[in-house]
């Protein structure tokens, strides 16, 4: 029978804080990164160009049909072969993550201008209003309430995904947790307190989500 022993992981409570403290901030820049490429994305989708249309959808579906973790490696250890472009592992899993982010972040915000009704906007037309003005004061408040809860979702997700950055060495709760274990020898310890802090922090999201949806739900 396994002897839990908590107790040795006091010792590398700094660890642990550091690395929560670098996923924390990882997920703030790759959801306000996301959430720039996917407004691009989906205005992308939406323009009259086909050019533009194509290269958005292009990006959403390369983005989104191929895993993050293939993404990383490639981000970090293609693009200095192909392109002679070196970045730290940090930039590129920003990079990497925010563009996956993106592009599920686009459907998303598409999805949300659609689903208001069309009549709006010619009603916006027919009271002189100029297309950019019709989205900004007539459908973008109304999509944006529809939006939340998805985004709000999609950001979870995205801060789970932040886990991954430990394959490039960046020092995360995971990276920072491995190193705890191999010094320990204690990795059940160890992946178990990464999986309550990830806990800690997502059920309280999770249960703001789903009071958000309600409301919004009776709003409507």
């Amino acid at each position: 029978m396994y002897q839990w022993d908590f107790g040795i992981l006091w010792s590398y409570r700094w660890l642990f804080l550091n690395g929560l403290g670098v996923t924390v901030g990882f997920t703030v820049v790759i959801v306000l990164l996301g959430l720039v490429f996917g407004l691009l994305g989906a205005f992308g989708t939406l323009s009259r160009f086909k050019a533009v249309r194509l290269t958005a959808l292009t990006f959403i579906e390369a983005f989104r049909c191929t895993p993050i973790l293939v993404q990383l490696i490639w981000f970090y250890y293609a693009l200095p072969i192909l392109a002679g472009v070196e970045m730290t592992p940090i930039t590129a899993s920003a990079l990497a993550l925010s563009l996956y982010g993106g592009s599920f972040y686009s459907e998303i915000i598409r999805g949300g201008i659609i689903s208001i009704d069309r009549g709006q906007t010619e009603a916006g037309a027919a009271l002189g209003m100029t297309p950019g003005q019709s989205m900004r004061r007539i459908v973008l408040p109304q999509a944006i309430k529809r939006m939340i809860p998805a985004l709000m979702n999609q950001s979870i997700i995205q801060f789970k995904n932040t886990s991954l950055v430990s394959v490039l060495a960046v020092p995360d709760l995971v990276y920072q947790s491995q190193v705890a274990a191999h010094d320990s020898y204690r990795p059940l310890e160890t992946y178990t307190a990464v999986a309550v802090a990830y806990a800690a922090i997502l059920i309280p999201l999770t249960i703001i989500v789903r009071r958000g949806e309600k409301r919004l739900a009776v709003g409507e």
